[in-house]
């Protein structure tokens, strides 16, 4: 669950990797686990990624730039592994929501993994590793009694991916379109939060029973449920 604030927090640039691969199965997902004793988001399952650092900008200090360099680099700090700017689709961005405590502008880039790697986790910040079908990840976070646990980014970005056999298809339908922005507002709900998306109706006003488009997801108990509708 978020961390709420009074104060009026920075938003800090980052980066995220969705990175895939053509299981047996169909698509799979890498998530790391970030260690239950870190302080933020400790225990979650996530994708690679983190802050964009002084370093990760270009001398003409575009954030772009910068965000493509830190995804690289944190993919190899945190999974062990190469991937170069032409490997990344630019999926989504997202900006924490304004309250939390830790706040974030995150662009999330889409890639696939390079035959021949194996992921590698350093069991200090990043604890564990899996890769992971999106419908296997949905199962076991909608069991109250699994430990699985995701943030709403991680989870909507699951659910883009999720309608993609392979790889080269999710690659395809990501990069036909704009990236998807997301700048979510919150509404309080019994047990949890509504985190509200440009589109839905009740966006602007932060309500949630006016009649129309509906783009959202309920995060309650720890279940989450993202809702796209015309």
């Amino acid at each position: 669950m978020l961390e709420m604030s009074d104060n009026v927090e920075p938003v800090h640039p980052a980066a995220t990797v969705v990175l895939v691969r053509d299981g047996d199965q169909g698509l799979e997902a890498l998530l790391v686990q970030r260690n239950k004793a870190v302080q933020h988001m400790g225990g979650m399952w996530v994708f690679p990624g983190g802050k964009v650092d002084q370093a990760d900008y270009p001398e003409d200090g575009d954030q772009y730039t910068a965000a493509l360099n830190a995804a690289i680099r944190e993919t190899r700090e945190e999974a062990g592994l190469e991937v170069d700017p032409g490997q990344l689709v630019y999926q989504s961005h997202w900006t924490t929501p304004e309250g939390a405590k830790r706040r974030f502008s995150t662009w999330f880039f889409l890639t696939i993994l390079k035959d021949g790697q194996e992921v590698t986790v350093d069991g200090g910040e990043i604890a564990h590793h899996r890769w992971v079908r999106p419908e296997v990840a949905f199962a076991e976070l909608a069991d109250e009694e699994h430990p699985f646990r995701l943030m709403p980014p991680t989870y909507v970005s699951l659910v883009d991916i999720a309608v993609c056999n392979t790889c080269s298809e999710a690659k395809a339908m990501i990069g036909s379109r704009e990236a998807i922005v997301y700048a979510p507002r919150m509404v309080f709900v019994e047990d949890g939060i509504c985190f509200l998306y440009e589109g839905d109706a009740g966006y602007e006003v932060e309500e949630l029973e006016i009649a129309g488009p509906r783009h959202r997801t309920y995060m309650i108990n720890g279940q989450l449920e993202y809702i796209r509708q015309q």
